[in-house]
């Protein structure tokens, strides 16, 4: 006879609020962008706080694939407690948009392994893959800047943004836009490569909000730390 544990009657019991919390106009919105998954963020959010941090059982709902479930697993694990293969092998996994975000952003970044990491991802031939990779530069690019090739990093972006993938062209230039808003030396070189490349020149903006083309970006925000 079967014996149900303390971990598996939890994960029942998730899996059927999350199903229940499913609403079939956010599932609609959603899956536009990538995410297979009705949850609203903010309920989503909500559950987090209720159940706290439960490294076991936030494994347990990232083994289930729902993608609902995994967003509720990265908001109550414990990031530091993950192996860097273990790491390694959920961002391979992570195909929603919002899953690898999250994974990257809440997870990883506070990881021990995040660097080793990053450099592995970068130079990794999924684009997805190395779109964590250069998310993960960015971040130094703004935190820790030492030992960077910056201009190494601009050179690469010259080079390869304008005919990569959606979503590590997003990455690459953002990673651009954060050079020039940092590092007053390159700003020029990087707006001058946002000019030419024009990546997500004509990008949908919402009134506002600022626009993710490089040039756009980068003078706003210069223009809102002087303000300051």
């Amino acid at each position: 006879m079967a014996v149900t544990t303390p971990t598996e009657t939890m994960v029942a019991e998730v899996m059927a609020e999350l199903a229940a919390l499913d609403d079939p106009k956010a599932r609609a919105v959603n899956e536009r962008h990538g995410d297979d998954h009705g949850v609203n963020l903010s309920k989503l959010r909500a559950v987090a706080k209720r159940l706290k941090t439960q490294q076991e059982l936030a494994c347990r709902l990232w083994e289930t694939g729902d993608t609902a479930a995994r967003l509720l697993a990265l908001l109550i694990c414990r990031p530091k407690a993950f192996e860097r293969d273990a790491l390694d092998a959920m961002l391979r996994e992570a195909r929603a948009p919002k899953v690898h975000d999250w994974l990257v952003n809440y997870v990883v970044k506070k990881n021990p392994h995040s660097e080793e990491l990053r450099q592995a991802w970068s130079a990794d031939p999924d684009p997805v893959v190395a779109s964590a990779g250069w998310a993960l530069t960015t971040e130094r690019v703004a935190k820790k800047p030492e030992a960077l090739d910056l201009v190494g990093l601009l050179d690469v972006i010259e080079a390869e943004m304008k005919d990569a993938p959606d979503r590590l062209q997003w990455a690459m230039n953002h990673c651009l836009a954060q050079i020039g808003i940092e590092h007053a030396e390159y700003r020029t070189r990087a707006l001058a490569i946002g000019e030419r490349l024009e990546v997500l020149k004509d990008y949908p903006t919402s009134p506002g909000c600022t626009s993710p083309f490089a040039p756009i970006w980068i003078t706003e925000m210069v223009r809102r730390q002087n303000a300051e």
